[in-house]
């Protein structure tokens, strides 16, 4: 089969900003990952993989070599499976893109992805309020305002802490395309419709309002601020543009703050109330109520995960097998309240020293600490902010078990890895 270069260049960045923007639907994502990689089967021959690119495609496969590495230990073969199956993304993202990391077309993917992003969600914000006002009305009164970010969430098909780590980066990515100068003369309706783009994200990741989120979301915002002053771009034309970012965020944030006396509830008391109950959770009048989002339920869960995997070293219990041995371990140690709810490690590296023992967490910080490394290599804020807002997020959560956690990192990991090859080489693409 035979194609023209240009034609193949345009086919494949689509197929990375198609899976971008879907990945908040997983089956329709996953449709379209199966397409991508038949296409690339076909044309097999155009990838060229040098010495020096191996270490960076070993990196962000790692997740995936260890699932392999430690099949072996699981209980059940065919879990062992299913588990395999959600990290094979990881093969194929470095495979193919660093493969083809020269046809990478970053900041036009990055974009696209940014504004297709903004305009669903803006849609499902309106057909949230068409179709279920009941809910939407009694947000906007002021009841029940915990449940708000989840009831949204479910009514697109996806876990709320999920759906914000996304929006957090494309609020801060629409910031960055705000600040940054366009080789396009920028007249008024330009400069609108960025600015609606970044005010509209901004809400969102305040809508769904989860902590990491928001907290990643404005480290990302000063991020971004701190690396465009330190450019020699016009300084009247950055202070400016701050100046009206500052306004509007702030804006935003005061309004948003005002419909929901909840938010100070849940980012300063709520956080770190019934401290001395770690571990001890059963002791509250009705913890589903008191701290189910507490911090004292994580670091309950953790203690928990820290003495199961002692004593599961040095290889761990398996990499399907985590979540079960935990919950069976809360269950021995009489921990009702986490037992009846059956939570999962909540901390990536936790829930991989759990299912591979000493390596897990090695591997872990080895695989997000390298966005890191591309970040400062490139000296671009976004890569820095998503460095920032993948690595807090897994402190809380464990992104690297789930679906969309595993393709939207080593999506976007695969594209920063070509966008940093390219500067190293020279290569300028649009």
């Amino acid at each position: 089969m035979k194609i023209s270069e240009k034609t193949f260049d345009k086919v494949f960045n689509l197929f990375l900003f198609l899976i971008a923007i879907t990945l908040i639907f997983r089956k329709l994502c996953t449709v379209f990952l199966i397409v991508f990689v038949v296409f690339n089967l076909l044309f097999l021959k155009k990838i060229k993989i040098s010495k020096s690119q191996l270490p960076i495609m070993l990196v962000i496969a790692s997740p995936f070599l260890m699932e392999i590495l430690f099949f072996g230990t699981n209980n059940s073969y065919d879990l062992g499976l299913k588990s395999l199956e959600k990290s094979l993304s990881l093969l194929f993202f470095p495979l193919f893109i660093i493969g083809n990391y020269q046809r990478i077309q970053f900041h036009k993917i990055l974009k696209a992805y940014c504004m297709g992003t903004t305009f669903i969600m803006t849609f499902f914000f309106v057909r949230f309020i068409i179709l279920d006002p009941e809910h939407f009305f009694k947000y906007l009164n002021g009841i029940h305002l915990w449940e708000m970010g989840y009831v949204f969430s479910d009514s697109i098909g996806i876990h709320a802490p999920a759906l914000n780590m996304h929006l957090a980066f494309v609020a801060f990515s629409n910031i960055y395309f705000l600040f940054e100068p366009s080789n396009i003369n920028e007249n008024k309706w330009f400069k609108i419709r960025n600015l609606t783009l970044f005010i509209l994200s901004f809400f969102f990741v305040l809508y769904v309002n989860t902590r990491m989120a928001l907290l990643a979301t404005l480290v990302g915002f000063m991020t971004v601020g701190y690396f465009q002053i330190s450019k020699r771009y016009s300084f009247k034309v950055i202070f400016k543009k701050a100046i009206i970012t500052l306004i509007l965020s702030g804006s935003v944030l005061f309004l948003f703050l005002q419909k929901d006396p909840y938010m100070k509830e849940k980012y300063s008391t709520q956080i770190f109330s019934n401290m001395d109950k770690v571990g001890k959770l059963d002791e509250i009048n009705h913890p589903e109520i008191a701290v189910y989002s507490s911090f004292v339920t994580r670091l309950s869960i953790w203690k928990s995960a820290w003495e199961l995997s002692l004593k599961n070293l040095p290889f761990g219990v398996g990499a399907s097998d985590g979540k079960t041995e935990l919950i069976k371990y809360f269950k021995e140690t009489n921990q009702i309240f986490l037992t009846k709810y059956e939570f999962p490690t909540h901390n990536q590296f936790l829930d991989y020293l759990l299912k591979f023992g000493i390596l897990g967490p090695i591997v872990a910080l080895l695989y997000i600490g390298f966005i890191a490394f591309m970040g400062f290599k490139t000296k671009n804020p976004v890569i820095i902010s998503f460095f920032f807002l993948f690595f807090t997020s897994n402190l809380t959560d464990d992104f690297l078990l789930r679906f969309d956690g595993i393709v939207f990192s080593g999506l976007w990991i695969s594209i920063f890895a070509s966008y940093w090859l390219q500067q190293k080489n020279k290569l300028t693409v649009t």
